[in-house]
């Protein structure tokens, strides 16, 4: 299945990307491989096979799949602050990271 350049274009729009005349014509040429590559999972006989939604073996009933919603104690601005190496005001002063 080969994409066109329309089809490409299309895809481009939607995903807000300008492209130039090469990159569409590559693009067209990868995406086709791509979908070549899955539609093969049409061929493959699944009959006998049930589908699975999910791969953990959690049910709902499982303890660990789900807790209850229940408000907890929150740290305090102190006991998050002690351990900070220099502070400006109630924040955190880091070393600048922008060049």
């Amino acid at each position: 299945m080969k994409l066109s350049k329309e089809e490409v274009l299309k895809l481009a729009k939607l995903s807000r990307l300008q492209l130039s005349d090469a990159e569409i014509a590559r693009f067209q040429d990868e995406i086709s491989a791509i979908l070549s590559y899955v539609q093969q999972l049409d061929d493959i006989d699944t009959t006998g096979l049930s589908a699975t939604y999910q791969v953990t073996g959690l049910t709902s009933q499982d303890d660990n799949a789900t807790r209850d919603d229940v408000i907890t104690e929150q740290a305090s601005y102190e006991s998050l602050m002690k351990n900070v190496s220099e502070q400006e005001g109630r924040h955190i002063k880091v070393k600048r990271m922008i060049a």
